[in-house]
């Protein structure tokens, strides 16, 4: 169990993503922007924050698991860019980390954690009322409590343009869905996926599988039964999969290059992050989840003094979620896409939460 805080010192560039998660350029590799409420800079003269701390407490994964926690960490490394806190973080690796690991933070000094993924939930609850000085944030849960700022985001929005693109590029006629636990956390992201790729072809038949029930936390690395699946989907004709569950998903984009087929990440740009050229070359799109912003928000704002507590949603209308143009695979369909995102702000789509 990794105890030891540290500092976020690992390379910006290699994740990729610092530029478009702190209002930089980025070269257009992304179609979702950051909010412009975010507000960070694109420069790094930083103003000095006095000694502010800021934690984060990563669930299972951490640093490396090229989507949702790095995502996060990419959020913290904007926040010590734009306001000059130290940022702190520690990994959850048993289930008993997390409720250890915000009581740490706590004690190290942080005034602002947020706690990275729902299994924090009754960990926070408890940490958050003894502790009411302390600001904190939780991703993709709700917690009633005036000093936890509850983080929250319409993944079936984005998965929803996925889909579309699924449907648009698909020349067999069929796709994939692969989920990490099957709670209805993702079963949003299944129900949008399915949606969008119906919205464009009725008749088009998706495969959905999940590798493991709800509690199974092996569901989010287990890489070899995501490769499994999604090869014997392209085998029998699938030529699509997209895949939410966190590290697993490296099994299914192994699987696209043995087949010469085609995946789709999701949180952040798992194009910028692949680990070699034959990677990228197969990952058609991937479902954002700005993570990063909302992060990078929380903790701004606490450094800032607002401390309030409530539930912020990050959708299509804010750019909260929506998808990657990294590699330029989808941009003769962009304006497709775009137009069912317009669709859906406006209220004339209304994309199922549920499959």
């Amino acid at each position: 169990m990794r105890k030891n805080a540290r500092l976020l010192a690992a390379s910006l560039a290699a994740l990729g993503l610092f530029a478009t998660a702190c209002g930089g350029d980025d070269g257009g590799s992304s179609s979702t922007e950051a909010p412009a409420s975010s507000d960070a800079p694109a420069s790094s003269d930083a103003p000095a924050a006095d000694g502010f701390i800021a934690g984060i407490a990563f669930d299972t994964g951490g640093r490396g698991d090229g989507t949702f926690n790095d995502s996060a960490a990419v959020g913290g490394e904007c926040a010590a860019e734009a306001t000059g806190a130290e940022i702190k973080e520690l990994e959850a690796n048993v289930d008993e980390d997390r409720k250890a690991n915000l009581e740490l933070l706590v004690e190290g000094g942080a005034k602002v954690i947020v706690g990275v993924g729902f299994m924090f939930t009754d960990p926070m609850g408890e940490i958050a009322a003894a502790n009411p000085d302390v600001t904190f944030g939780i991703v993709d849960s709700v917690v009633e409590a005036d000093n936890v700022r509850s983080l929250v985001f319409a993944e079936e929005q984005g998965s929803f343009l996925v889909g579309a693109a699924a449907a648009l590029k698909s020349e067999s006629g069929k796709i994939g869905f692969i989920g990490g636990q099957e709670i209805d956390l993702i079963k949003k992201f299944e129900a949008g996926y399915i949606a969008g790729a119906k919205y464009i072809n009725p008749d088009i038949v998706v495969e959905s599988k999940y590798l493991g029930p709800a509690g199974d936390n092996s569901a989010w690395g287990n890489v070899a039964g995501a490769k499994e699946i999604a090869s014997g989907w392209y085998a029998d004709g699938a030529d699509i999969i997209y895949t939410a569950a966190g590290g697993s998903g490296a099994g299914t984009i192994e699987a696209a290059v043995e087949a010469g087929k085609w995946a789709i990440g999701v949180d952040s740009d798992q194009y910028l992050t692949a680990g070699s050229e034959d990677q990228k070359a197969h990952i058609l799109t991937s479902m954002l989840k700005r993570v990063d912003v909302a992060v990078f928000e929380t903790m701004k704002a606490a450094c800032e003094g607002d401390t309030a507590g409530g539930i912020k949603v990050f959708d299509l209308s804010n750019d909260g979620v929506g998808y990657a143009t990294s590699g330029g695979y989808v941009d003769d369909i962009a304006g497709q896409l775009d137009e069912l995102k317009a669709k859906i702000v406006a209220g004339e789509i209304t994309v199922p939460t549920a499959p």
